[in-house]
């Protein structure tokens, strides 16, 4: 079983939080973070506690979300969510067919649909950026 990180209320997840909590594995985090925030994407992330959910990382472009983010033991997941009007341009994306397929298999939560990508090589991160463009893009 995987296990989720950041759990304690009273440790606020920075750098040398994280970078303890992940080990090797902090690598392929801190690339994640540098691309997402480069001024190509120009994404905010901010970590935030929220009792259901422990520690999150809330991902912002101006005041939409982009991405949702938590840390687990073996890799970093991606969340993002979209509306039934926005899920058919998933299928238009460069990205991996098993990621298009798992995201149409996925149960909606509410009003949306959830892709999660779990980030566990550095590869996998150009199939966020392409998420993240789409994302960006929509009204």
């Amino acid at each position: 079983m995987d296990n989720k990180l950041l759990n304690d209320k009273e440790i606020f997840p920075d750098t040398k939080i994280i970078k303890k909590e992940l080990g090797e594995f902090y690598v392929v985090y801190e690339k994640f973070l540098k691309a997402i925030t480069d001024n190509e994407y120009g994404l905010n992330p901010e970590w935030r506690y929220y009792n259901d959910g422990k520690w999150l990382c809330k991902v912002t472009y101006k005041k939409k979300t982009i991405i949702w983010v938590s840390l687990w033991e073996k890799y970093i997941k991606a969340t993002f969510y979209f509306s039934e009007k926005n899920i058919l341009g998933i299928n238009d994306l460069k990205i991996s067919k098993k990621l298009k397929t798992s995201f149409l298999d996925n149960k909606s939560i509410g009003k949306f649909k959830p892709l999660i990508i779990n980030i566990k090589t550095e590869n996998q991160i150009s199939d966020v950026l392409e998420v993240v463009k789409y994302k960006k893009s929509l009204k």
